[in-house]
């Protein structure tokens, strides 16, 4: 049994946030403010900044530092922010870390040291020492499509019994991992298990789940958080409808592409609905126009945003673009 006890309530929706730039490549700030508005709005639980969704890989130190800083200040209380520290060093890592929670971070999250092949046990020796030199809270994060590495359930599970280990995302696209996983640590009260991957967001949180971290949510915050909230209620039926929506919008950015190229092509979704603009950190290459327009055409057909339950999350130029008003306005 974990005897971690942690003073947070770590769970429901956590929207991995992309990182918006400046076509020069510079940290767009009103576009990273925006969002976290946006997801406020949308109800969600928390934000997780510079994970895979996020390029975290890619951002440059120093820009790490600010975007840091700046969502916690926006976020200021209202919204858990939890922000990626992999590195292959240990002592690295949780120097990152412990500078984050000095920004105010509520978390960190670490996945395994990529590079050469690693045999299971020294992932875990990696995470038990990036945990201990922590003055907070570690998350480990399953990701194999990034590090080629699979954590096994078991080693999950004496991970968890480590001093400030307080949850997982697990982002493996494994029904019967997810279910040996939830059995394993799934009752732990100070354990929380977030599934990563899309398509096991529903079927993992009615099974037992603590929350999800969805890339959807950068589009469509409210949308996820009823999704959550369905499950919470043991409403499978309201539950799997509500999924189906959610899978058909991840559908726009991800269907064909491979990880990569479905980062690029979230921005360009965010961008059609100008929440952020298109650009990505290299090696990565934005979405043409072309591939903008037809994104647009996927989410007008969807019915962002939420049908226009949510119009206000958008700004003005948007809601004219698309036709979306509000109370109170010409035509609304």
């Amino acid at each position: 049994m974990s005897t971690n006890a942690s003073r947070k309530n770590h769970r429901g929706v956590i929207v991995p946030m992309v990182t918006p730039l400046t076509p020069r490549g510079e940290l767009d700030q009103p576009a990273v403010e925006r969002l976290v508005e946006f997801f406020w709005k949308g109800g969600v639980h928390g934000v997780f900044v510079l994970g895979t969704t996020g390029e975290g890989s890619s951002v440059p130190p120093l820009m790490r530092e600010w975007l840091v800083r700046i969502v916690a200040d926006c976020a200021r209380g209202r919204l858990l922010v939890y922000a990626g520290i992999s590195n292959d060093s240990a002592r690295d890592s949780a120097a990152t870390g412990n500078r984050y929670f000095r920004r105010g971070v509520d978390a960190v999250v670490a996945h395994a040291p990529g590079g050469y092949e690693r045999h299971p046990e020294q992932s875990a020796q990696y995470f038990a020492e990036v945990a201990r030199q922590l003055d907070g809270e570690l998350i480990i994060y399953n990701m194999p499509l990034t590090t080629n590495v699979s954590l096994p359930v078991e080693v999950c599970g004496e991970i968890a019994r480590k001093p400030r280990v307080i949850g997982i995302k697990d982002s493996e696209n494994d029904a019967e991992r997810l279910e040996a996983l939830l059995q394993r640590v799934g009752g732990e009260e100070s354990f929380s298990v977030f599934v990563g991957s899309g398509a096991l967001m529903a079927s993992g949180l009615l099974r037992g789940a603590r929350g999800i971290v969805p890339s959807v949510g950068n589009l469509a915050p409210a949308l996820c958080r009823r999704l959550y909230d369905c499950a919470v209620q043991a409403d499978s039926q309201g539950t799997e409808a509500l999924h189906r929506r959610f899978m058909d919008l991840a559908q726009v950015y991800q269907k064909g592409r491979t990880l990569e190229q479905s980062l690029a092509a979230l921005k360009g979704a965010m961008a059609c609905l100008g929440l952020c603009g298109p650009d990505v950190f290299p090696p990565l290459t934005p979405t043409a126009a072309a591939e903008r327009a037809a994104l647009a055409a996927e989410l007008t057909r969807l019915g962002l945003p939420e049908l226009g339950a949510h119009a206000d999350q958008y700004p003005a130029s948007v809601r004219a673009e698309h036709g979306w008003r509000l109370r109170g306005e010409a035509g609304g």
